[in-house]
């Protein structure tokens, strides 16, 4: 890793907020930190890298990104082991993803050097931010937005790079409802669904505020042909267990490659459990649930870690989740293995953690 290869102006916050926080009550993405990153691209380079106070921008009305929707963003997550030295999970996956995500919506590419030099700065001057409460963690978001001022569907040539924390709690307190959507798109073959871009989130809010005002907590997105096959959830790729195997949606141009989906994946597969990756029917899904050969359902994703479902709500009928004893759950396992690699009490073997020094 190149880190050391860039140089970081740091300019520290005159008063922490910390205290302000009660870590023992932390709602998600409502506290923010002390500082965060800044990097601006313009004449073809990165330049002006610097850890500053987390503070407002300042944004002409005619940023093209506000019109025209050139904006992109990761979710991360730093954790804190027994000695107190800040940790984080496979975060050079969160890099790959953001420059396929950048070069799907025309904008520049980050270097490795710029996006981990400027995370391992930020974290090391508010380790203090991140919490070691019982469910608990430091989220990351870096993201990116065009800062040309000017009126034309055309890509900005400058940008501007972040990235802030927040210490949070769990995001889901209960296990969630799904909706299976059939009338509304997440995304489509040859659009931008593997993009972590701000305008898939935005489209998706609608139909997921008719879920909710219809008793859900979350849709459960089908592909944009046939309404037939499972893609995602709002917040999260989605596993089942059925007759004992791990089964999830193949990623493709329309799925996001979650990186908590890819860990899981090598981890169950490292117990020796079968794992497809192969189109999932809803057909297939309320069948195993009406015959018992689908014993589990649950999300997976940096916000909610392992997330099993209560319910699934199909054409008009809610399909109830079986509630499988913690002790048995492949979903409760995978969680307690993730938890207890990202807090360091159980050995690296994967080699994924990445250590703040």
């Amino acid at each position: 890793m190149t880190t050391d290869l860039v140089s970081i102006e740091l300019r520290k916050a005159g008063r922490s907020r910390i205290e302000e926080v009660d870590f023992n009550n932390l709602p998600f993405g409502k506290h923010f930190s002390d500082h965060m990153f800044v990097a601006d691209f313009a004449d073809g380079h990165w330049q002006n890298l610097q850890v500053v106070p987390f503070s407002d921008f300042t944004l002409s009305p005619a940023l093209s990104s506000l019109h025209y929707g050139q904006s992109i963003f990761e979710g991360m997550k730093a954790y804190k082991n027994e000695e107190g030295e800040v940790l984080m999970f496979r975060p050079l996956e969160n890099w790959k993803r953001m420059n396929e995500s950048a070069k799907r919506m025309c904008m520049a590419t980050i270097p490795e050097e710029i996006f981990m030099g400027g995370l391992e700065a930020l974290l090391r001057v508010d380790a203090d931010w991140v919490p070691n409460t019982p469910d608990s963690s430091l989220y990351i978001r870096p993201y990116m937005f065009g800062t040309d001022t000017f009126l034309g569907v055309a890509p900005s040539k400058t940008y501007r790079f972040c990235i802030f924390t927040c210490p949070v709690g769990a995001y889901y307190t209960k296990p969630p409802k799904l909706k299976v959507e059939t009338d509304y798109i997440r995304s489509a073959p040859g659009g931008v669904g593997y993009a972590k871009c701000a305008g898939n989130y935005a489209g998706s809010m609608y139909p997921t505020l008719l879920a909710q005002q219809a008793g859900y907590d979350q849709l459960m997105w089908t592909d944009a042909t046939e309404h037939k096959y499972i893609e995602e959830s709002g917040t999260m790729n989605i596993m089942f267990v059925i007759n004992g195997k791990l089964v999830t949606p193949a990623t493709s141009d329309s799925i996001l490659k979650g990186v908590t989906r890819d860990s899981i994946i090598q981890v169950v597969r490292s117990w020796g459990i079968d794992v497809e990756e192969r189109k999932v029917s809803i057909q297939e899904v309320i069948a195993g649930i009406e015959d018992g050969s689908l014993t589990e359902a649950f999300g997976a994703g940096t916000a909610v870690v392992v997330s099993p479902y209560s319910l699934i709500g199909y054409e008009g009928k809610d399909y109830m989740l079986n509630e499988v004893p913690k002790e048995s759950s492949l979903a409760n396992r995978i969680f307690n293995f993730l938890n207890d690699l990202r807090t360091g009490r159980s050995e690296d073997s994967f080699g994924w953690m990445h250590k703040i020094v």
